[in-house]
Protein backbone atom coordinates (compact mmCIF):
# COMPACT_ATOMS: atom_id res chain seq x y z
CA UNK A 1 0.00 0.00 0.00
CA UNK A 2 1.08 3.52 -0.74
CA UNK A 3 0.25 6.14 1.93
CA UNK A 4 0.10 9.73 0.67
CA UNK A 5 -0.25 12.41 3.35
CA UNK A 6 -2.41 15.32 2.23
CA UNK A 7 -2.02 19.03 3.03
CA UNK A 8 -4.17 18.32 6.12
CA UNK A 9 -1.89 16.74 8.70
CA UNK A 10 -3.08 13.25 9.57
CA UNK A 11 -5.28 12.75 6.46
CA UNK A 12 -3.97 10.12 4.06
CA UNK A 13 -4.93 8.87 0.62
CA UNK A 14 -4.18 5.16 0.52
CA UNK A 15 -3.48 3.41 -2.77
CA UNK A 16 -3.63 -0.38 -2.59
CA UNK A 17 -1.32 -2.75 -4.37
CA UNK A 18 -3.59 -4.51 -6.87
CA UNK A 19 -2.50 -7.84 -8.33
CA UNK A 20 -4.13 -8.41 -11.73
CA UNK A 21 -4.28 -11.58 -13.77
CA UNK A 22 -6.62 -13.29 -16.22
CA UNK A 23 -9.02 -14.19 -13.37
CA UNK A 24 -9.45 -10.61 -12.18
CA UNK A 25 -7.65 -8.98 -9.28
CA UNK A 26 -6.64 -9.41 -5.65
CA UNK A 27 -5.81 -6.71 -3.13
CA UNK A 28 -5.40 -6.41 0.59
CA UNK A 29 -7.90 -3.71 1.58
CA UNK A 30 -6.86 -3.52 5.22
CA UNK A 31 -4.04 -4.80 7.39
CA UNK A 32 -3.79 -3.23 10.84
CA UNK A 33 0.02 -3.46 11.01
CA UNK A 34 0.53 -1.96 7.54
CA UNK A 35 -2.08 0.71 8.21
CA UNK A 36 -0.63 1.83 11.54
CA UNK A 37 2.89 1.93 10.12
CA UNK A 38 1.65 3.90 7.09
CA UNK A 39 -0.13 6.62 9.09
CA UNK A 40 2.35 6.61 11.98
CA UNK A 41 -0.13 6.06 14.80
CA UNK A 42 -2.23 3.38 16.44
CA UNK A 43 -5.87 3.35 15.37
CA UNK A 44 -8.17 0.46 16.24
CA UNK A 45 -11.41 0.29 14.30
CA UNK A 46 -14.51 -0.90 16.17
CA UNK A 47 -17.40 -0.34 13.76
CA UNK A 48 -18.02 -0.75 10.02
CA UNK A 49 -20.74 1.19 8.18
CA UNK A 50 -22.06 1.01 4.64
CA UNK A 51 -24.45 3.18 2.64
CA UNK A 52 -25.99 3.06 -0.81
CA UNK A 53 -26.91 6.29 -2.58
CA UNK A 54 -27.90 7.62 -5.98
CA UNK A 55 -26.31 10.31 -8.14
CA UNK A 56 -26.33 13.75 -6.55
CA UNK A 57 -26.76 12.55 -2.96
CA UNK A 58 -24.57 14.57 -0.63
CA UNK A 59 -24.06 13.18 2.86
CA UNK A 60 -22.31 15.47 5.32
CA UNK A 61 -20.46 17.25 6.66
CA UNK A 62 -20.59 15.18 9.86
CA UNK A 63 -18.40 14.49 12.89
CA UNK A 64 -18.54 13.31 16.50
CA UNK A 65 -17.38 15.45 19.41
CA UNK A 66 -15.42 14.95 22.63
CA UNK A 67 -14.70 11.44 23.84
CA UNK A 68 -16.87 10.11 21.00
CA UNK A 69 -14.83 11.70 18.19
CA UNK A 70 -14.20 9.27 15.35
CA UNK A 71 -11.47 8.56 12.84
CA UNK A 72 -12.72 6.99 9.60
CA UNK A 73 -11.18 4.89 6.87
CA UNK A 74 -13.46 5.26 3.84
CA UNK A 75 -13.72 3.57 0.44
CA UNK A 76 -16.15 2.97 -2.39
CA UNK A 77 -17.21 -0.59 -3.21
CA UNK A 78 -19.33 0.35 -6.24
CA UNK A 79 -19.56 3.64 -8.15
CA UNK A 80 -17.73 6.92 -7.64
CA UNK A 81 -17.85 9.68 -5.02
CA UNK A 82 -16.12 12.93 -4.22
CA UNK A 83 -15.02 12.46 -0.61
CA UNK A 84 -14.26 15.52 1.52
CA UNK A 85 -12.57 16.06 4.89
CA UNK A 86 -12.57 19.47 6.63
CA UNK A 87 -10.10 20.27 9.40
CA UNK A 88 -12.14 21.47 12.40
CA UNK A 89 -9.34 21.31 14.98
CA UNK A 90 -9.41 24.90 16.29
CA UNK A 91 -5.67 24.89 17.10
CA UNK A 92 -4.64 23.54 13.69
CA UNK A 93 -2.78 25.69 11.11
CA UNK A 94 -5.14 24.20 8.47
CA UNK A 95 -8.37 24.87 10.42
CA UNK A 96 -11.26 25.35 7.98
CA UNK A 97 -9.36 23.91 5.02
CA UNK A 98 -10.52 20.85 3.14
CA UNK A 99 -9.20 17.96 1.08
CA UNK A 100 -11.29 16.38 -1.67
CA UNK A 101 -10.48 12.94 -3.09
CA UNK A 102 -12.14 11.03 -5.91
CA UNK A 103 -12.86 7.53 -4.62
CA UNK A 104 -14.20 4.82 -6.88
CA UNK A 105 -14.57 1.09 -7.28
CA UNK A 106 -12.23 1.46 -10.22
CA UNK A 107 -9.32 3.28 -8.52
CA UNK A 108 -9.79 1.39 -5.18
CA UNK A 109 -8.30 4.33 -3.25
CA UNK A 110 -9.12 4.78 0.41
CA UNK A 111 -9.09 7.97 2.47
CA UNK A 112 -8.14 8.11 6.15
CA UNK A 113 -9.90 10.93 8.02
CA UNK A 114 -8.59 11.27 11.59
CA UNK A 115 -10.45 12.55 14.64
CA UNK A 116 -10.97 16.31 14.52
CA UNK A 117 -12.30 16.43 10.96
CA UNK A 118 -15.77 16.83 9.49
CA UNK A 119 -16.49 14.37 6.69
CA UNK A 120 -18.89 14.18 3.76
CA UNK A 121 -19.23 12.76 0.29
CA UNK A 122 -21.13 13.37 -2.94
CA UNK A 123 -22.18 10.57 -5.30
CA UNK A 124 -20.99 11.28 -8.86
CA UNK A 125 -22.00 7.97 -10.50
CA UNK A 126 -25.56 6.71 -11.05
CA UNK A 127 -25.29 4.82 -7.74
CA UNK A 128 -22.56 4.19 -5.18
CA UNK A 129 -21.94 1.84 -2.29
CA UNK A 130 -19.81 3.58 0.34
CA UNK A 131 -18.02 1.68 3.11
CA UNK A 132 -16.15 2.99 6.14
CA UNK A 133 -14.50 1.87 9.33
CA UNK A 134 -14.76 3.96 12.52
CA UNK A 135 -12.45 3.87 15.52
CA UNK A 136 -15.18 4.82 17.98
CA UNK A 137 -18.83 3.90 18.38
CA UNK A 138 -21.52 6.31 17.16
CA UNK A 139 -23.12 8.47 19.88
CA UNK A 140 -26.15 10.56 18.89
CA UNK A 141 -25.60 13.17 21.62
CA UNK A 142 -22.09 13.82 20.27
CA UNK A 143 -23.17 14.49 16.68
CA UNK A 144 -21.86 17.60 15.00
CA UNK A 145 -22.31 18.98 11.52
CA UNK A 146 -21.34 21.80 9.20
CA UNK A 147 -23.27 23.02 6.18
CA UNK A 148 -22.00 21.65 2.88
CA UNK A 149 -22.00 25.12 1.31
CA UNK A 150 -20.17 27.09 4.02
CA UNK A 151 -18.63 30.01 2.12
CA UNK A 152 -15.64 30.27 4.46
CA UNK A 153 -14.64 26.69 3.59
CA UNK A 154 -15.55 27.02 -0.10
CA UNK A 155 -15.78 23.36 -1.09
CA UNK A 156 -15.86 22.78 -4.84
CA UNK A 157 -18.26 19.84 -5.04
CA UNK A 158 -17.68 19.54 -8.81
CA UNK A 159 -21.42 19.15 -9.30
CA UNK A 160 -24.33 21.56 -9.92
CA UNK A 161 -25.49 22.57 -6.42
CA UNK A 162 -29.10 22.92 -7.59
CA UNK A 163 -29.10 19.18 -8.43
CA UNK A 164 -27.93 17.99 -5.01
CA UNK A 165 -30.08 15.61 -2.97
CA UNK A 166 -29.62 16.53 0.69
CA UNK A 167 -31.35 15.33 3.86
CA UNK A 168 -33.43 17.82 5.84
CA UNK A 169 -30.92 17.45 8.69
CA UNK A 170 -28.00 18.41 6.45
CA UNK A 171 -29.85 21.37 4.92
CA UNK A 172 -29.92 23.12 8.31
CA UNK A 173 -26.39 22.44 9.57
CA UNK A 174 -24.51 25.51 10.92
CA UNK A 175 -21.44 27.16 9.43
CA UNK A 176 -18.03 26.16 10.73
CA UNK A 177 -18.01 29.34 12.82
CA UNK A 178 -21.25 28.35 14.59
CA UNK A 179 -20.74 24.57 14.73
CA UNK A 180 -20.12 22.51 17.86
CA UNK A 181 -16.44 22.31 18.72
CA UNK A 182 -14.96 18.88 18.17
CA UNK A 183 -13.09 18.91 21.51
Amino acid sequence: MNFIETKLQGCFIIEPKIILDERGYFMESFNENTFQKGIGEEVHFVQDNQSYSTKGVLRGLHYQTGEHAQAKLVRVLQGEVLDVAVDIRSNSPTFGQYEAVLLSAENQKQFFVPRGFAHGFLVLSETATFFYKCDNFYNKESEGGITYNDETIGIDWQFPLENLIISEKDKVQPTIENAKKVW
